[in-house]
């Protein structure tokens, strides 16, 4: 896999360094990634396991069996792979783009969606608008009608999305594929690693043709997040009409609000960002996302399952441990193509948004605990705690075992005599703060306990 993220700031950067971070970014906590494109209508990738931790195949051969769907223009260039396997037997070996002319979202509804994402517990929505295949969701400049305005749904889905989350007074942001584009790089080969794909990088007509794209989504949609993919090309880090820096003075102009990530090549980062097994949490206090599909793969797949998705308490905890580590979870949903959460996804969603009801304020707006206060303990099986806090407000957060866990907390900090489930019920601490998981309803897990830190 390419490195994507940036590892260091061009000089002409270092101004927006400065910049403050807006307070709804470091709040929020959750957000929700839609995948949805013309891959939504083949909507198949081998579930060969998480990408960055997969090791049933060889590293060189990982994009042959990637498990990410929305690869599938890619996959199925693999003359020899499982994906132009299926797609001559399902397909006979059809272009791609019949796939966007097939795509026709009947059922979508984006203000259902943005309803469902803010009941899950959601505070900001980042739809697709390009991805690796070069398919726009809205009339972008220079792509004739290789859009969905004039192909396919014949709709502006991107100001759709925009639109209802205005409804709901959720934060709308756009990922936009920055560094890849197949259509644009037509090549005789599959992306493999660091291939010649990657060479259209430094072409001055790609950045000039993406920067004009991302120059319209932030005049037309004015975004809170701008999420950028696999770098971007060289030719527009340095100064100059059509570069990071003077897209990036826009969008700070248009939204004083907006955060961008770490994936523009070295120029700026608001927040950093981990993908599955990719990428490590920073070190320092940088404001940090992690990001993940329900399943193996951000578009939807058809051949998922259960076995390869996270359960509604997989999916609470993994809130928990990226909030309890400073971070922010950016938790992806892939549509099917008539524009309907699959089944699986949605009880994800609805488990998420039962417990959110009751624990949200032990997420929203919290931050990490120091060490001298509390330490998180367990990792998948047995005692799991972890922790956050709010002020003097201080959130165990205990699962993993129907017996005693004794809070790994530094009681002279900490004042157990008051401890409370975030529904209002009290809770017995022992001594030495122990407590007794069995006594806590099963339908809170994992169960949030309130304390004050003295």
């Amino acid at each position: 896999m390419a490195h994507i993220w940036a590892t260091h700031r061009a000089p002409n950067y270092e101004r927006f360094a400065e910049r403050e971070k807006p307070n709804w970014f470091k709040d929020a906590k959750l957000g929700i990634f839609v995948h949805w494109g013309p891959y939504s209508v083949p909507a198949w990738a081998e579930p060969t396991g998480e990408l960055g931790k997969i090791d049933t195949v060889e590293p060189e051969q990982v994009h042959k069996h990637n498990p990410y769907a929305e690869w599938y223009f890619n996959t199925m260039r693999f003359p020899d792979g499982p994906t132009a396997e299926h797609h001559r037997k399902v397909y006979n070996d059809a272009p791609y783009d019949d796939f966007l002319d097939t795509w026709k979202a009947k059922d979508f509804d984006a203000d259902k969606l943005v309803r469902m994402f803010k009941r899950a517990g959601a505070r900001y929505v980042v739809p697709v608008s390009k991805h690796h295949d070069g398919v726009t969701l809205w009339d972008a400049p220079g792509t004739g009608e290789r859009n969905t305005v004039h192909r396919g749904p014949k709709r502006d889905l991107i100001d759709e999305w925009a639109q209802a989350c205005k409804k709901e007074d959720v934060k709308f942001g756009v990922y936009y594929s920055t560094g890849i584009d197949w259509h644009v790089w037509p090549t005789a080969e599959p992306y493999h690693v660091n291939n010649q794909i990657r060479a259209g990088i430094n072409d001055h007509e790609y950045n000039e043709y993406a920067w004009r794209h991302c120059h319209d989504l932030i005049e037309k949609y004015k975004p809170f997040m701008l999420w950028g993919d696999i770098d971007w090309p060289k030719a527009g880090v340095a100064p100059g009409k059509y570069s990071v820096e003077a897209l990036l003075d826009e969008l700070y102009t248009a939204n004083p609000e907006a955060v961008v990530n770490d994936r523009f090549g070295d120029t700026h980062w608001d927040f950093q960002t981990v993908e599955y097994g990719l990428g490590e949490p920073p070190k320092d206090t940088q404001m940090w996302q992690f990001t993940r599909g329900i399943g193996l793969s951000f578009g939807y797949n058809q051949v998922e399952d259960e076995s390869h998705s996270l359960s509604g308490l997989d999916v609470l905890r993994l809130l928990i441990d990226v909030c309890s580590s400073g971070g922010d979870l950016l938790l992806n949903v892939g549509p099917d193509a008539d524009g309907n959460i699959p089944p699986v996804q949605m009880r994800c969603l609805e488990a998420l948004g039962d417990w959110m009801d009751v624990n949200g304020e032990a997420i929203y707006g919290t931050s990490k605990v120091d060490a001298e206060i509390a330490t998180p303990h367990g990792k998948t099986e047995g005692e799991w705690v972890r922790w956050t806090r709010k002020g003097d407000r201080l959130f165990a957060f205990v699962d993993g075992t129907e017996g005693e866990v004794t809070l790994p907390v530094k009681l002279d900090r900490v004042d157990m005599t008051a401890a409370k489930l975030l529904n209002g019920d009290q809770v017995d601490v022992q001594s030495g703060g122990v407590v007794d998981v069995s006594k806590l309803p099963t339908q809170l897990r994992p169960a949030c306990i309130e304390f004050r830190i003295r």
